[in-house]
């Protein structure tokens, strides 16, 4: 689904979206704002690449930090719902990951943590190695994975 289609297919539902970044930062939001029109849908964008960021911005707990990383689905789930707390959204998507270059061995380059969280619904959380594809590479693809996730909760919502 191409953006446009997102937009208004969420439009047509009522429903309002916000995004939770840190390894894209601001690249979801900067696709969704790319559209003419899309502030009735589009409430917001968090840009936390830092963990101070994470934490002042969207309430991710240290203990979850120092506990997981900032490169866990824990600290992906934390970001989608703290990016529905301090919004008017109705769906949040986090992004957190390691676009590189390099990586460690227990967290390669390329890992990348997703969260959704729709009101009223449980909260998706979900880990893709998209591999070394190089910074770029990296963050293209989770941009890309992160409208899709938004694509397909926007057709899961009732209107």
């Amino acid at each position: 689904m191409n953006v446009a289609d997102l937009l208004s297919q969420a439009r047509e539902k009522g429903l309002r979206i916000a995004t939770a970044e840190s390894c894209t930062g601001g690249m979801v939001a900067a696709r969704l704002t790319d559209i003419a029109g899309s502030s009735d849908v589009f409430d917001r964008g968090f840009v936390t690449y830092s963990n101070a960021a994470k934490q002042d911005m969207l309430g991710v707990a240290m203990t979850t930090l120092d506990a997981h990383g900032a490169v866990s689905e824990q600290v992906a789930a934390e970001m989608a719902a703290g990016a529905l707390r301090h919004s008017a959204a109705d769906i949040a998507v986090s992004i957190t990951g390691i676009a590189g270059p390099g990586g460690s061995g227990h967290k390669p380059e390329g890992r990348v943590c997703f969260g959704l969280a729709r009101r009223g619904a449980d909260m998706q959380v979900e880990t893709i190695d998209f591999g070394a594809l190089g910074r770029d590479g990296v963050r293209q693809a989770s941009t890309a994975h992160a409208l899709d996730l938004l694509a397909k909760a926007v057709n899961r919502n009732r209107a």
